[in-house]
């Protein structure tokens, strides 16, 4: 994937009531690589674990929230499996109650003009922040289970296999992101989750994943090891929150270049989210890139290769903002990304 130079896109998350004025925003902003929203405020079931936890082993979502059921695991496992090595992708969708905003995008492409549309960027929740996300019966998060931890990371890769075969027919380039901001624990005394744990998951999903030609991605908005992703077989694409971390991300160069080499992509974070100010501006946010690339460069990584392997996005999801607050900071990185393809 080449001469993308500061093509922008979303996280994911929204914070409206209204589903339509999420697509207006997104279609407005973000033209060349929209994606489907994911609206948390609508309703919880929408929230980054919840929505896609539908007909996965031993979760129920109820009026509690979702819950760990571990009555009938056995027979629980059994059908999931079943189901699983049948390729029922039918049998792993999201189904309406649990995303308004991806049917909704998928009747607005329907009814849209698509000629300016060059990707389309679907996400789901990767198996590390999904696991941590919820508890079994003793409090323990079911991360920890193997067990159960491997029918969710089969689980988490059909749900995004569903979304390819649903988008499939508008003959677009596909991005599917999988958000883990959970990554940012991996190293500290918080998880006995290790580096050679997040490569062989990740790699395995994006081997799945890569044989429907898409473009995979890791989106992690915290600090992280980096290497971790640039190191994982199958990766295409990595997207970090550059208005925060950008200083520690850059002490990856070697591994950041043998990764944009191979013909990887950085998607940078770098219009703020908690952060945002009217004081930045596209021309603030554009050199603060560009600082970046000065580092990187002087470790051995072509600006030309930079540029080529450019994207941008807010620093994270949206979903927990104000409206208006949400609109602004996808004006600024409409922007930006004008502003970068202009000048950089």
């Amino acid at each position: 994937m080449t001469g993308l130079k500061g093509l922008a896109t979303g996280v994911g998350s929204l914070p409206f009531l209204n589903v339509q004025s999420a697509l207006e925003l997104i279609f407005c902003f973000v033209p060349a690589a929209p994606f489907w929203p994911q609206l948390p405020k609508i309703d919880p079931r929408e929230s980054m674990v919840t929505q896609f936890s539908e007909n996965l082993p031993c979760l129920k979502t109820d009026k509690d929230g979702l819950r760990f059921v571990p009555a009938d695991k056995e027979k629980s496992l059994e059908l999931f499996y079943e189901k699983f090595i049948a390729g029922d992708l039918d049998y792993f969708k999201i189904t309406p109650e649990f995303s308004r905003g991806i049917y909704a995008f998928h009747k607005k492409l329907e009814s849209s003009d698509l000629s300016s549309v060059e990707f389309i960027k679907c996400q789901v929740t990767g198996p590390f922040t999904f696991c941590a996300g919820v508890n079994d019966q003793d409090g323990n998060a079911i991360l920890h289970d193997e067990v159960i931890m491997q029918a969710m990371v089969h689980g988490l890769t059909m749900k995004a296999l569903w979304q390819f075969d649903f988008f499939k027919k508008f003959g677009k380039k596909m991005i599917m992101f999988l958000d883990e901001p959970y990554l940012s624990a991996v190293g500290s005394a918080y998880t006995t989750v290790n580096h050679s744990d997040v490569i062989d998951v990740l790699s395995g999903i994006a081997s799945n994943l890569k044989k429907q030609g898409c473009t995979i991605g890791v989106h992690c908005c915290g600090n992280t090891d980096w290497s971790m992703l640039t190191d994982a077989e199958g990766l295409d694409l990595i997207n970090f929150d550059a208005f925060n971390f950008q200083e520690r991300f850059v002490l990856y160069a070697d591994n950041l270049n043998k990764f944009l080499k191979k013909g990887g992509i950085i998607c940078w974070g770098i219009v703020p989210t908690n952060e945002f100010s009217p004081k930045h501006s596209p021309e603030i946010l554009a050199e603060r890139i560009k600082s970046g690339f000065d580092i990187l460069v002087k470790k051995g990584i072509d600006r030309d290769l930079l540029l080529e392997r450019l994207m941008i996005s807010p620093a994270c999801g949206l979903g927990t903002l104000e409206p208006q607050r949400a609109g602004e900071i996808l004006e600024l990185l409409s922007q930006t990304s004008l502003f970068i393809r202009k000048n950089l």
